[in-house]
């Protein structure tokens, strides 16, 4: 009989990293802004190494960025920096469900629409947070189709790099439900295993969430 290792206990520097990430994701803390450590050690209960060991973390996800005597800051990209991002993202996601897409079994179909159910159910309820996991967990499985960790690693870096901003398009009006129709849209298209087609929907998806976000920064 096989006993299931216990659960880890959540450390002063989880709890920090979760309340500052939540923080980030929802707007909370907007890109550019600077992290004052002491008022979210307060804020979390814990003392300032487990915070600063949080923000190395979440600098690890892209979510914030080191400055040399200013401490640390939420993320800023500036216009340029996001379409380049957006730009390579086509690149590695295309190559990703080109090669993913036919592989597509029973169990991946369960797991895309777990992830697209659970992020209509959070954007239904307005809990940012939530809606980004889920989206962030349709996605990923998406690209994992493709059966390739080095692949997958190198998406994930170009995700981490602009989370915060996501947040921002997914507040802005419609956006959720244009989301899930996309999601659907998708998620029948693998189910039908047309690569083309969800190379096509990915794309025209992606493209709509930079045009908003064009939008929200211009504003």
């Amino acid at each position: 009989m096989t006993i299931a290792p216990a659960a880890r206990t959540p450390t002063a520097q989880d709890r920090a990293a979760a309340q500052l990430r939540t923080a980030i994701l929802e707007g909370e803390l907007r890109p550019g802004q600077r992290v004052n450590q002491e008022a979210w050690a307060a804020r979390a209960g814990v003392s300032l190494i487990p915070v600063r060991e949080a923000l190395r973390a979440l600098a690890g996800e892209g979510l914030v960025t080191y400055r040399p005597r200013r401490g640390y800051a939420v993320t800023q990209l500036d216009l340029a920096d996001l379409e380049e991002v957006y730009r390579l993202r086509r690149l590695l996601e295309t190559d990703a469900l080109r090669r993913g897409v036919p592989l597509a079994c029973a169990d991946d179909l369960a797991l895309l629409a777990e992830a697209a159910d659970a992020c209509r159910e959070a954007g239904a309820a307005g809990d940012v947070a939530a809606q980004l996991g889920a989206n962030r967990r349709f996605h990923g499985h998406l690209h994992g189709l493709a059966r390739s960790a080095p692949l997958q690693r190198l998406i994930d870096l170009l995700w981490d790099s602009t989370e915060a901003y996501r947040a921002l398009y997914y507040v802005l009006p419609g956006e959720s439900a244009e989301a899930d129709r996309a999601h659907r849209a998708i998620l029948a298209a693998v189910a039908r295993g047309d690569a083309d087609a969800v190379v096509a929907l990915q794309d025209a998806h992606r493209a709509r969430a930079l045009a908003r976000l064009r939008e929200s920064l211009a504003g």
